[in-house]
């Protein structure tokens, strides 16, 4: 079977090169701080093993995921860089951790301890990043009280401290005084390390929004997820660096008809015309990840025209309004693309651009351009 000529109408195309030029514009911005490409969520849609794959190869020295699924799937695809997962840790995952050489979250010194008794099993080095909890009531220890998890780590003798990091709520919002609290309970925290004459191991904090909006969070280590992919997390946010976008959503046309005034359009009849008008069925629904609540909200492009999807989504259909205007089968149809962005898309489902990318369904072909 030739892919190239069975693919399905609707499937997304994804610029790996557009990710390396957003990434090396990021890492210009932030200078002295390392950048970690995050890659979780099938890299926010885009596809985890191309897109780490191509920023290894263009100087990406590590990479931050969710999952250890997420880190073992980019261990196997030959991914050699060290690989921070942020998510919590249950016991029985640790061993795995230590023989895959991946990097853990830690917020108490409970957990410390089953990680140095891991390691020690293993006659391996376990290596954490400590994680504080300045204001997101997530995972992490509180700031108020890191100090006796910082000094706790100090005595685990089979555990490499490689790190130690917060993460912001509201970095990408126009107010950032909570941001700028979170960064200087962090920084609280932080003066441990001093007080006891010691070298803080890796610090970091900064997110998209931390990176677009707060150069004094940047510390040792920035970690750009969505905007590595060329969309900005909120509409509110400075685009204090330019990135593009790398991902289109694109179907085409596969069905053409003329509707007449008064015939209600899709399930429930939600919509209708009282003239005639030239109706278009697309192959693509909430299945894939084009969500219901865009029914009789959002817009698509064929032949360079926005034109008013109408109807309900189906799961795996949606109908076009074309007025009077012409296409044929086979036209492409862009969802996202061609001036419709993500954040259009979010804005009409009334959710954020970050659940309209990762929510493309894996039936949704990748195409790598």
């Amino acid at each position: 079977m030739n892919p190239t000529k069975t693919i399905r109408p609707t499937h997304v195309e994804i610029s790996l090169g557009t990710i390396a030029q957003n990434f090396d514009a990021i890492r210009s911005h932030v200078s002295a701080a390392q950048v970690m490409p995050v890659v979780k969520a099938n890299a926010y849609g885009h596809g985890i093993v191309e897109v780490s794959r191509h920023l290894a190869a263009h100087g990406a020295t590590c990479f931050g995921v969710a999952l250890l699924e997420e880190a073992a799937v980019l261990r196997h695809a030959g991914i050699t860089q060290p690989i921070l997962v942020f998510g919590g840790v249950v016991a029985r995952q640790i061993p795995e951790f230590i023989e895959q050489d991946l990097m853990m979250a830690a917020s108490s010194i409970d957990k410390m301890q089953q990680i140095d008794d891991a390691a020690a099993a293993a006659k391996r080095k376990a290596r954490v990043h400590l994680k504080i909890d300045t204001g997101m009531e997530r995972i992490g220890v509180h700031w108020y009280s890191a100090e006796k998890l910082l000094e706790a780590s100090l005595r685990f003798r089979n555990i490499e401290i490689a790190g130690i990091y917060s993460h912001f709520a509201s970095s990408d919002a126009e107010d950032l005084s909570s941001a700028k609290e979170q960064l200087a309970r962090f920084l609280e925290a932080l003066e441990f390390y001093p007080k006891h004459g010691l070298k803080p191991p890796q610090r970091h904090i900064a997110n998209s929004g931390g990176i677009l909006q707060l150069p004094e969070s940047h510390l040792d280590l920035v970690r750009p997820g969505i905007m590595l992919y060329g969309v900005y997390p909120s509409r509110e946010v400075r685009q204090s660096i330019v990135v593009k976008p790398a991902l289109s959503w694109k179907s085409e046309v596969v069905y053409f008809k003329v509707v007449q005034p008064g015939s209600p359009v899709s399930y429930g009849g939600t919509w209708k015309s009282d003239h005639p008008v030239r109706i278009v069925t697309v192959p693509v629904g909430y299945g894939d990840g084009y969500f219901r609540a865009l029914s009789n909200r959002s817009k698509v492009v064929i032949r360079g025209q926005q034109h008013p999807v109408v109807g309900r989504v189906c799961m795996d259909q949606f109908m076009v309004n074309l007025e009077w205007g012409s296409a044929y089968n086979g036209d492409t149809v862009t969802l996202i693309g061609d001036g419709i962005s993500a954040q259009d898309v979010a804005d009409w489902a009334e959710t954020i651009p970050y659940e309209v990318i990762t929510n493309i369904r894996s039936r949704v072909p990748r195409v790598f351009v």
